[in-house]
């Protein structure tokens, strides 16, 4: 398989992070894997461009950071309306890459899977509501269903966990597992209040628009749902325990730093058994991290713990865990 047609859907920043390391990156990956990528549709909120001979990835770039739709292509391009739904039955790709927040992706993730496409995502609630039902139609088909970067954007955990820790058996995992709280807390250590730490993150990118979803422990755990079908059993989102951050006082932040511990947004996994929320860490912790790393600590009966710390947001990290799932799925498609 020298050449792979990619077809992408979402081109917001994470989209379009992945667009540049395919294009940046395009000679290394064909020297050392021997593959040439050859992305033949892209989908954003306006519409989605397809040219089943390829785009010009430089070009695209251009028109979505000019113009902030990919429909502003028209003139050159026919702009299609399709939903994502229609665009996978429609459009012939090797790799369907979600970078959406398309809370109900799954549907067309398992149409996906069922005309013999290969699925790499970032997005985590498919796959916290439906990992079973969705990694059971890849098994079946012998398709590879990839989402390194769901947890931990580019840290491979995911790999860790599916490929690497074989021999052991999981006795739990705890993690600080969401960027976005981790900046807030230490801002307010600092002595700034939640709302202006918050304001901040956005400033800066590292909170969405809204930011509920962090705030109040969803993105937590989201991961940790999925971390916990990994290490153990296929569980769902409904059946977890969460407490954010929302509302947490100052004055609770400073005490524990007084204290000389930090408070953090911690993950806690057992087996049959996940929850999200804040605790007060002993400053040497290997969860006591800051800005916006993520850490994990994995009990194991054979290593004992082992510990996985790194970037837990960031573009060019989150496109790390994209498109080393991309390189992953050619192999295996190509039947390495």
């Amino acid at each position: 398989m020298g050449e792979v047609k990619l077809s992408i859907f979402g081109f917001g920043n994470v989209g379009r992070a992945t667009a540049r390391v395919l294009l940046e990156k395009e000679r290394v990956f064909k020297e050392k894997y021997g593959v040439s990528f050859k992305v033949v549709s892209i989908s954003d909120r306006s519409g989605t461009v397809w040219l089943p001979e390829g785009m010009d990835l430089r070009e695209v770039l251009n028109v979505k950071e000019a113009f902030g739709r990919l429909s502003a292509w028209s003139n050159d391009y026919e702009v299609y309306e399709f939903s994502p739904m229609e665009a996978v039955k429609e459009i012939d790709a090797d790799i369907v890459i979600d970078v959406t927040n398309d809370k109900n992706a799954w549907e067309w993730h398992m149409e996906a899977l069922k005309r013999g496409r290969a699925v790499v995502t970032s997005n985590k609630p498919p796959l916290a509501f439906h990992y079973a039902e969705l990694t059971a139609e890849a098994g079946r088909r012998e398709l590879p269903y990839l989402f390194e970067a769901t947890v931990m954007a580019g840290t491979p955990i995911i790999g860790l966990l599916r490929e690497t820790l074989l021999a052991d058996s999981i006795e739990g995992i705890e993690g600080v597992l969401n960027g976005t709280t981790t900046y807030i807390l230490t801002k307010m250590e600092e002595g700034v209040p939640l709302e202006e730490a918050l304001k901040g993150a956005q400033r800066l990118g590292i909170a969405e628009h809204d930011p509920s979803g962090d705030i109040l422990g969803f993105d937590a755990g989201y991961k940790a749902t999925i971390l916990h079908c990994l290490a153990f059993e296929p569980i769902t989102f409904d059946e977890i325990e969460i407490r954010g951050i929302d509302g947490l006082p100052l004055e609770d932040v400073q005490r524990v730093r007084k204290e000389g511990k930090t408070l953090r947004l911690v993950a806690s996994i057992e087996r049959g058994s996940v929850s999200v929320e804040p605790k007060e860490l002993p400053k040497e912790s290997p969860l006591a991290v800051s800005s916006t790393q993520n850490a994990a600590l994995i009990k194991t009966d054979l290593l004992g713990e082992l510990l996985i710390r790194g970037a837990g947001a960031g573009l060019k990290e989150t496109a790390s865990g994209v498109v080393s799932d991309v390189i992953t799925a050619t192999i295996r498609l190509r039947g390495g």
